[in-house]
């Protein structure tokens, strides 16, 4: 095996063959003949990659490693790290897009002489798009000497999808592969800040600044927020780790059109902006953040006599009040700050001064809760503060907008990480800021019952300024009132008579039933259906259909910004009469795709079973795959999870005429599950109703 030869782990060899990583140990355990490890330790050995492939494809396991996931693991085995690499392959990227007459130059002579010329070509373009003092660390050919095959496959990969997909694919896989290095800002919360700011822009304009916009992010983490925005005049961002400095400046430089030289201006500086400020001259038309949480080293000892602290002096613990005041402080007057807080932030007693002073001087505008989910740490409702720099010819707005995203209805029904409806989301905050967010506004804005409501300041300035928008939001009647739960009782009835109608009388064979199995597996290799999983990351212009979606009968709720997709690289979309069986402890569950499902891209941990309808009755085939035994025989055990492999589930021979039969009683029993559910649902809301109707007075004990 060569010295430079690309390592891959197990995790890495069951993604390349498309299949969870207890496969990749039994293949070591039951094949003498399978790669031996290189490198790695003995609980995580590495093996040769190209060793890997010739074995995977011996076995017919491997047609073709796809590039994208050759140029992945060639990354990700970098021997100075991922991370190093990533950066590396960024550069040559953009000088792949920038100036690919001069990549392909430098390609056309040795790896050491393409290593020896780089740097200086890299820097060129750099400096071209970021002028002196950027975030982009010098390169040296001794540094990319190693990454020079990377880079070149790269190059090709960029040839296939575009220099900025590639990056995005790559920069996308590292964040997936290492979630608890990186705080994320999620793609829907960050076009939701973006869309927020947008009035700055309508104000550049009023003011004579025909088309100019700045934007900056002060603590710009992987990028996301300014990668939401529109094409501005000017991005702006700083950010205290090196490497993500980095790799946000060669992520911005992707997306934007031209240098300097075209106009645009884009610095990314590195640096702790409270400590150091990189742009303490810049007066921005908008600033978006999603600053660090609770923070006690953040400057508090040596930052007292500040001038940014213009509403107060911060205390140690309220370190997201000092990023709120460095945002206003950075602010062209009338321009637009949305900054991502903890909901403790809104009600710390520590705070409540600065919260007040924020209050009386018209500075902040509206405090939106979001369902918990949102973003990092999941398990709370974050708020959103938009916040507005007052000119010396403004009056104090005299109202504050709460706006509570945390109920069903704008959640979604299947709110929580991953599951989140943005749409409904957006739109609801949307539809509240717009109307409010009126220059010279006379009217009032309407009120939304338990999501939106323009509150008067002086209803706030109370002793604990607590501005929790659930504080202030009276919840709608219960249910919509005892008209609604009179309805909903109705459904219920009518649902539990039709329960009543589905349930299915068994019959009692009259001899016992012998039949000839066959598996899965078989079917599979015979051409009568084909089997596919989902994993990964796909285009992110469909719904998902996940495991929870499955399991409890739903429609799909995935986020359409990170579908799973098939081991190809391409979302594996739904068709009608699909089978989808999970695999990691559903149990004896499968589902039928219909018409409304279909279109839909194919979840983590989802197996799909595509039958020729020539050869097999989908039906027929979901039922029998949902049988206790047929479960338990083709389910292997981990240590904290069940795994099915739906290669070993059996099925019955029999003429397609008499699956079809079959098929029809398990297409009732689908239908009598479904109004089971829908019962259970609609008591639920009937039960809740009537507490919430009689505890507030909307519902009367008789």
């Amino acid at each position: 095996m060569p010295d430079n030869s690309t390592e891959v782990t197990a995790a890495g060899i069951a993604r390349l063959a498309g299949v969870g990583r207890a496969a990749v140990s039994n293949w070591r355990r039951r094949h003498a003949d399978f790669p031996k490890p290189v490198g790695g330790t003995e609980a995580s050995p590495s093996f040769a990659l190209p060793e890997v492939e010739k074995w995977l494809r011996d076995q017919g396991k491997l047609a073709e490693v796809p590039l994208r996931e050759r140029v992945w693991q060639q990354l990700a085995s970098h021997p100075d790290g991922a991370v190093t690499a990533l950066i590396h392959t960024g550069c040559a990227l953009l000088l792949v897009r920038d100036r690919p007459t001069a990549w392909l130059e430098i390609t056309a002579v040795s790896d050491t002489r393409m290593a020896g010329v780089l740097p200086g070509a890299v820097d060129h373009v750099l400096t071209d798009r970021f002028g002196a003092g950027h975030a982009v660390p010098p390169l040296t050919a001794s540094a990319l000497l190693p990454s020079v095959p990377l880079l070149r496959a790269a190059a090709e990969l960029a040839a296939e999808t575009g220099a900025r997909q590639a990056f995005d694919f790559l920069f996308g896989r590292q964040l997936d592969t290492n979630p608890r290095q990186y705080t994320l800002t999620p793609p829907g919360l960050a076009t939701l800040m973006a869309d927020l700011a947008e009035p700055a822009r309508d104000a550049a304009r009023r003011s004579g600044k025909r088309g100019s916009r700045t934007v900056l992010d002060p603590a710009a983490g992987t990028g996301a927020l300014l990668c939401a925005v529109g094409l501005p005049t000017a991005l702006y961002a700083q950010e205290a780790d090196p490497d993500l400095a980095a790799l946000t400046a060669i992520r911005l430089a992707l997306r934007s059109e031209g240098g300097r030289t075209g106009g645009s201006t884009l610095a990314v500086r590195t640096g702790d902006t409270l400590r150091a400020d990189a742009f303490p001259q810049l007066t921005a038309d908008a600033v978006l953040c999603h600053p660090p949480f609770n923070e006690r080293d953040w400057g508090h000892d040596e930052l007292a006599y500040d001038p940014r602290w213009e509403y107060g002096f911060p205390a140690r613990t309220e370190s997201e009040l000092a990023w709120v005041q460095h945002s206003l402080a950075r602010l062209r007057e009338g321009g637009t700050a949305v900054v991502l807080m903890p909901p403790a932030a809104a009600s710390r007693r520590s705070g409540r001064r600065i919260r007040a002073d924020l209050l009386r001087r018209g500075a902040l505008r509206a405090v939106i809760a979001l369902p918990a989910g949102a973003a990092p740490p999941y398990g709370i409702p974050l708020h959103l503060w938009v916040l507005r720099k007052p000119g010396a010819e403004q009056s104090p707005v005299p109202e504050l907008l709460l706006v509570d995203t945390a109920e069903p209805e704008t959640a979604g029904s299947a709110s929580g990480r991953d599951r989140l409806d943005w749409p409904a989301v957006r739109a609801a905050v949307l539809d509240a800021w717009t109307p409010f967010d009126v220059p010279g506004r006379r009217e009032p804005v309407e009120e939304h019952p338990g999501t939106s409501r323009a509150v008067p300041v002086i209803e706030l300035l109370d002793d604990d300024v607590d501005l929790a928008p659930a504080r202030h939001l009276p919840p709608p009647a219960a249910g919509g009132g005892a008209a609604e739960l009179v309805r909903v009782r109705e459904r219920l009835d009518d649902t539990l008579k039709l329960t009543a109608r589905l349930t299915p009388p068994p019959a009692v064979p009259r001899e016992p039933v012998r039949r000839p199995f066959t598996t899965v597996g078989e079917l599979a290799r015979a051409g009568a259906l084909h089997l596919r999983t989902g994993s990964g990351a796909g285009d992110g212009t469909v719904p998902v259909l996940t495991e929870h979606d499955v399991l409890a009968g739903t429609a799909p709720t995935g986020t359409p910004g990170a579908p799973a997709t098939s081991q190809e690289g391409e979302p594996l979309l739904l068709e009608t009469g699909d089978v989808v069986v999970p695999v990691i402890g559903g149990g004896s569950v499968a589902r039928v795709v219909d018409a409304a499902t279909a279109g839909a891209a194919l979840g983590r941990n989802l197996q799909l079973l595509r039958p020729d309808p020539a050869a097999l009755d989908p039906w027929f085939l979901a039922g029998f795959l949902r049988g206790t035994a047929n479960n338990r025989q083709a389910s292997s055990y981990a240590s904290t999870a069940t795994r099915l492999d739906a290669r070993r589930l059996q099925v019955p021979r029999m003429p397609l005429a008499e699956q079809r039969r079959y098929g029809e009683q398990f297409s009732a029993l689908a239908a009598f599950e479904e109004a089971l559910r829908s019962a259970g649902r609609l008591g639920g809301q009937l039960v809740q109703g009537m507490y919430d109707g009689l505890t507030d007075g909307s519902v009367a004990p008789e």
